[in-house]
């Protein structure tokens, strides 16, 4: 059989990789970076405690049989991911809820409020804050732009680096309103963090022995499309190729480069047994950094002190020490990101799969559907 090149050892090029290789496939993974498990990486940090280096993750779904896919691989305990935001030195559960009403209005003025919300959203416990802005009720209307003015705006000119106008509104929607007390970021039934960590799950998963996994192996300086062929080190390569990179890399950035957003971490630690209220709190007002990450509350690790992370959002640059992290996803963008699938979808043997070759914003679920999707199509 021919051999499989995958570019990506983070979870599309791994779940593949495992799916090929149990079909009896030779399977080559190269990848980048000094690790496996992509941006899910975590490790044990100097004191004790098990950080994720690229920022929060949590593995939740709505369906069954992807978590049911990750149960193959390593033991995972429920977490029910809790978040924040502080401004005006006021914390805020997020979601917003009527804790925050409570929290920033008079009680007179909060009642009221929470009354016409009710009425305004009648039988439904969230709207997006686009829904609840574009909403009839000058008070409820009121109530979102005093949210947006506080906490989406200034969070989102941070993040993205554009004006919130110019964000794509699916962005905006991934964090609603409630219509409640209720607290938790999400509200899908499996709500999960592994039992010893991501990179134990990614070393099962990749545990094979039709796969090989060359690490600090960057693919670009040997792999190249040309005349709609994939060749390495000059030589058509004949097999199949899954490229989970950046989609406009791959093609040397023929029509510009795609817009990705990119995150530095200020890593700290503390005596105290707690430093906020939650494990991923944001500061929309704070200069320079988005959000706080406390890894000892992710999950919840027994030992004194506490270390976590400061977030600060800056533009991805090709070939500076960074990572892209987010698509920047905006009409444009989307428009741009357009050409380069049409210039892979004429590539034979070539797919592209994640969300850097997707230019998606995909959660871990929807990054695992999306690869189990591949699969079902080899």
């Amino acid at each position: 059989m021919e051999k499989v090149l995958i570019i990506g050892a983070g979870l599309s090029g791994a779940v593949i990789a495992r799916y090929l290789a149990e079909k009896g496939q030779q399977v080559d993974i190269w990848e980048k970076r000094s690790h496996i498990a992509g941006n899910m990486y975590d490790y044990e940090d100097d004191h004790g405690f098990l950080v994720q280096k690229y920022g929060p993750h949590t593995f939740h779904t709505k369906k069954r049989e992807l978590y049911e896919y990750m149960c193959r691989y390593e033991d995972w305990q429920d977490y029910k991911l809790t978040c924040g935001a502080v401004w005006d030195g006021k914390y805020t559960p997020t979601p917003f809820n009527f804790t925050t009403i409570d929290t920033f209005y008079p009680e007179e003025k909060a009642e009221e409020l929470k009354k016409h919300l009710l009425l305004a959203f009648k039988g439904r416990s969230t709207a997006t804050v686009v829904e609840v802005l574009g909403n009839e009720d000058p008070l409820v209307r009121k109530y979102a732009e005093f949210l947006f003015r506080n906490d989406y705006a200034p969070y989102t000119a941070k993040q993205w680096g554009v004006s919130p106008e110019e964000i794509d509104p699916s962005v905006l929607a991934r964090v609603p309103l409630r219509f409640s007390y209720d607290v938790g970021y999400f509200d899908d039934p499996y709500q999960v963090m592994p039992v010893h960590s991501f990179t134990s799950f990614f070393e099962n998963l990749l545990h094979h022995s039709n796969i090989h996994v060359e690490l600090g192996q960057d693919a670009l300086k040997q792999l190249e499309i040309k005349d709609n062929q994939v060749t390495v080190d000059g030589r058509p390569f004949a097999g199949l190729v899954i490229y989970t990179g950046p989609i406009d890399e791959l093609f040397h950035l023929q029509y510009g480069k795609l817009p990705y957003r990119s995150l530095k971490f200020e890593w700290k630690y503390s005596d105290k047994d707690s430093v906020q209220n939650a494990p991923v709190v944001a500061y929309p007002q704070e200069k320079g950094f988005t959000r706080i990450t406390e890894y000892k509350k992710l999950p919840m690790q027994d030992k004194p002190g506490s270390s976590y992370a400061l977030e600060y959002p800056l533009p991805y640059e090709e070939g500076k020490d960074m990572e892209p992290y987010y698509p920047v996803l905006t009409k444009e963008s989307q428009e741009q990101y357009a050409k380069y699938k049409e210039l892979a979808d004429q590539v034979p043997h070539l797919i592209c799969c994640g969300r850097l070759a997707d230019f998606k914003y995909y959660n871990m679920d929807q990054a695992l559907e999306r690869a189990l999707d591949i699969c079902q199509k080899l």
